[in-house]
């Protein structure tokens, strides 16, 4: 079994993450300039032999598509167009910061930190 991949995509900068072997835990690897991001992927995915790529898809609460979201549209049919045997899943990003506040709150930790 290869490795998952988890991209945050942005405009300007792209957050990358990954699997350990058996798809259980995910680790925060880099932020990557988003003009960079394809030759970057093309050399990661090689390497890491990711198996499937899980895309942060940006939505309003409300489900309606934002400015960001056409952009992340764009970027996974590229996904799919270059890298055609590895699954492309969208996971949709509503409440995730929110989520990660009330986690950073409950333990303590300084969030100015």
């Amino acid at each position: 079994m290869g490795k998952a991949l988890g991209i945050d995509y942005g405009l300007k900068k792209t957050g990358l993450s990954i699997s350990d072997n058996d798809h259980k835990i995910a680790f925060s690897l880099c932020t990557v300039r988003t003009n960079d991001l394809n030759k970057y992927l093309d050399d990661l995915i090689k390497k890491e032999k990711i198996d499937f790529i899980v895309v942060g898809y940006p939505i309003n609460l409300d489900g309606k598509i934002t400015d960001l979201t056409n952009h992340v549209n764009g970027f996974i049919k590229r996904l799919i167009t270059n890298f055609p045997n590895i699954p492309v899943n969208k996971f949709d990003e509503r409440f995730t910061s929110k989520i990660a506040k009330q986690t950073i709150v409950s333990s303590g930790i300084n969030k100015k930190k």
